[in-house]
């Protein structure tokens, strides 16, 4: 089996982003605009917690997978490339979850 990554997922994505509404759900999704997206992903977000919590292994599988799809989707509409996020995550790992939260700023 080949190694599958979320920046395949990101190319996939923007491919289909651009296909006829009527021939693509990321493409419908995308024609419907940010806050149908966003939607989407708080629902299967929703469904992902669920899923932990009720300790259904496979369904935490399948709904992880709808939530990763949807976030880059909502990636895609507002221009953001997977890159950046992955940047931060790696800045934040640089040091522990207690100290990076600590340095973050206050809004």
């Amino acid at each position: 089996m080949t190694e599958f990554t979320l920046t395949d997922l990101e190319q996939i994505v923007a491919t289909r982003a651009k296909a006829a509404p009527e021939e693509s759900w990321t493409a419908k999704l995308v024609a419907a605009g940010q806050p149908k997206a966003a939607k989407k992903l708080g629902e299967e977000a929703v469904e992902t917690v669920i899923a932990a919590v009720t300790g259904d292994r496979k369904n935490l599988i399948d709904e992880s997978a709808d939530l990763l799809y949807h976030l880059m989707v909502v990636l895609n509409i507002a221009a953001v490339p997977l890159q950046d996020v992955m940047s931060e995550l790696a800045r934040r790992t640089s040091q522990s979850g207690l100290q990076e939260k600590a340095n973050r700023q206050n809004p």
